[in-house]
């Protein structure tokens, strides 16, 4: 692919990754086709700071777990209103290097 299409992408979409994974998926888009390049704009990808706020106005229901799909740590957040309160505020600190991790999956995933 185009090297200039691809900063453009990792300009508009580098805040949905760590910044340890850019240059590995800078290789990988450089490498892949332009066919598949506009399946990249259909990933869903979510963006880490939404995930903190949903976290901490509603992180004691689950509700950020349960946007990442974590469904099973949701559902044992729910039932011990959020660890008694504690595993919420440690997910106030983990939660948009998680939501980082799950977008890096779901790019990997496509790409390959």
């Amino acid at each position: 692919m185009d090297a200039q299409k691809v900063d453009m992408y990792l300009m508009t979409n580098g805040k949905f990754f760590e910044g340890h994974q850019i240059p590995m998926i800078r290789e990988r888009l450089l490498a892949l086709d332009e066919s598949r390049f506009a399946q990249l704009h259909a990933i869903n990808l979510k963006d880490p700071t939404t995930i903190l706020i949903v976290s901490i106005v509603g992180g004691g229901f689950a509700i950020d777990r349960f946007m990442l799909g974590d469904t099973g740590l949701a559902v044992a957040k729910l039932l011990t209103c959020g660890g008694l309160g504690i595993w919420t505020i440690v997910d106030w600190f983990i939660i948009m290097g998680r939501t980082r991790e799950i977008n890096a999956q779901k790019f990997f995933q496509l790409v390959g």
